[in-house]
């Protein structure tokens, strides 16, 4: 019976010095670095529920011992069991999958979930009739998530036709609407299906959920032949641009959002052979100019290799070069389905000018957009806002 009592008494000591580790822990950085300690705010003020909930969120984000303890719990949580943290999905080959993305495709959506297909279509034709109203063309453009164009490299059992049929559906209904729209999803999939396997490349990265420097080179091309088709623009002189090729050694945003370094540590960085824009010029770097007569808008798939890596080699310096003159963008990471849009009602003097608007946006944003998709009322035509011009 003491043997019983003493291995019990062990046991909960134990497991009290685990929750008291903690508060203890984070009390000590506190102090040692000259801050009130946030425990303490626990005995300061009535713990009504909505206090409570804001305190777990801010000492989840600010606990240094989980700071410190968590990557290497999700270490050996990937080394022992290949579990991955949040937000991540191993496929084949070393391919990584974002999950928000996966949830997209195969999770139903119910009929509450907002937004839905309409208020895309709406906000959308809406954005589109405004701009007609000054002349100003638009011309939409989904990004694919990647498990849409690599379904075998997320499983060997993955159906080959695995586009959500939400997005399918929602690009008929853009057409019929007299949106004009360049699909990528059937440009991708029939370039891949009839490119010879020893000449193939991937148009996505494997350790990231952005197109690889191919597959944005190819959507810049198809976007280009699409405008000078359509008769909206005219190409400029040939030799405006060229290309310089850069190699870039990088992780993946996956990888990244991972946070956790002994993980990062497992996968070697992917190289990259990018191609820089450089104005023939001035024999520097693309740079957007205002008064172009095209406006991109859109999300991080534009920002990579532009901001990023080796810089002006993304998606609007690859266009600028198909087209052989410069264009000016406004581009939001996570923000293409309203945030965009909101920037430019507050900067209108960015249409100044143009003839066309490029929209960009992922796909798995057709669910979950930051701030949904909202119907933006553009200022009246001529009103501009200067004193907000960076």
């Amino acid at each position: 019976m003491p043997q019983s009592r003493l291995k019990n008494g062990v046991i909960l000591l134990t497991f009290a010095g685990f929750l008291l580790a903690v508060p203890v822990t984070q009390f000590a950085f506190d102090r040692a670095n000259g801050n009130r300690s946030q425990i303490l705010d626990l005995f300061s003020r009535k713990p009504v529920k909505s206090y409570r909930a804001a305190f777990t969120r801010d000492l989840r984000s600010q606990c240094q011992l989980s700071k410190i303890v968590r990557p290497w719990i999700q270490a050996l949580r990937f080394m022992a069991l290949a579990e991955t943290p949040d937000k991540t999905v191993v496929g084949r080959d070393g391919w990584l999958f974002y999950q928000p993305a996966l949830q997209y495709l195969i999770e139903a959506q119910s009929a509450s979930d907002r937004p839905t297909q309409s208020d895309v279509l709406q906000a959308v034709t809406d954005f589109r009739d405004q701009l007609q109203t000054r002349g100003i063309h638009l011309l939409v453009l989904i990004a694919p998530n990647k498990a849409s164009i690599y379904p075998d490299m997320l499983s060997s059992h993955a159906d080959s036709e695995s586009i959500n049929p939400r997005t399918m559906d929602l690009i008929a209904k853009l057409r019929q609407a007299d949106v004009e729209l360049v699909d990528l999803f059937s440009l991708f999939r029939e370039t891949r299906r009839t490119t010879d396997k020893t000449e193939a490349v991937d148009y996505y990265l494997a350790q990231d959920s952005h197109w690889s420097p191919a597959g944005m080179d190819l959507a810049a091309r198809t976007v280009s032949d699409r405008l000078i088709k359509l008769g909206w623009i005219q190409p400029g002189l040939s030799d405006r641009y060229r290309f310089q090729p850069q190699s870039v050694t990088r992780y993946g945003d996956i990888i990244v959002m991972m946070q956790a370094p002994p993980v990062e540590k497992c996968f070697q960085p992917e190289s990259l052979d990018c191609y820089q824009v450089i104005d023939s010029y001035t024999q520097a770097p693309y740079q957007d100019d205002p008064n172009a007569t095209i406006l991109v808008l859109g999300d991080s798939f534009l920002r990579i290799y532009r901001r990023d890596d080796p810089g002006s080699a993304g998606f609007v310096e690859h266009l600028a070069y198909h087209l052989a003159q410069p264009l000016t963008a406004i581009v939001n990471d996570g923000g293409a389905s309203t945030l965009v849009r909101q920037q430019l009602a507050r900067k209108p003097e960015y249409l100044a000018h143009k003839k066309v608007v490029i929209w960009e946006f992922v796909e798995r944003d057709i669910r979950f957009g930051t701030e949904g998709w909202q119907q933006v009322t553009l200022p009246p035509h001529g009103r501009s806002s200067r004193k907000d011009t960076q």
